[in-house]
């Protein structure tokens, strides 16, 4: 499974977010580009407890069911998952971009000591791996939203 926490995977995502541009056309879902890039950042927030939003009713009834689905493979994130930290101001794409490398980095060299033990607010509490593998999953899932 890939994750942020192998070197390699972190360069190949940066390689892919390089291949973004400010009109990329997106395949699927409402945001643009930079407005995605936001998105993803806050993800990365939410990893490293920056951002401790409560639980979801909803994750709290379906929430491990679906976490023994979507961790432990490589399969991609489906399009049109469902989001809580949605992106609807308008955002400038190189700013979000810079910002998005700048969490990436900090989050790949803080291993696993830098990953919050706050649980996640669908799929509760999540170990140091997961983290990096969703985080990974989410990065990709977007990067492949504008072809990337």
């Amino acid at each position: 499974m890939r994750n942020l926490f192998e070197a390699a995977t972190v360069e190949k995502v940066k390689q892919r977010m390089g291949e973004l541009r400010p009109d990329s056309p997106h395949l699927w879902g409402t945001m643009c580009v930079a407005q995605a890039l936001a998105h993803c950042s806050l993800g990365l927030e939410l990893a490293d407890g920056k951002r401790r939003p409560p639980r979801m009713f909803l994750g709290r009834l379906i929430g491990g069911m679906v976490k023994k689905k979507a961790f432990g493979n490589d399969e991609p994130m489906r399009r049109n998952s469902p989001t809580n930290i949605a992106v609807e101001d308008q955002r400038e794409f190189e700013a979000e971009r810079e910002r998005l490398y700048a969490l990436i980095d900090k989050f790949a060299a803080a291993g696993p000591d830098g990953c919050t033990a706050h649980p996640h607010s669908f799929f509760g509490k999540l170990t140091p791996e997961e983290w990096a593998e969703l985080m990974y999953k989410h990065l990709d899932h977007h990067l492949r939203q504008f072809g990337a």
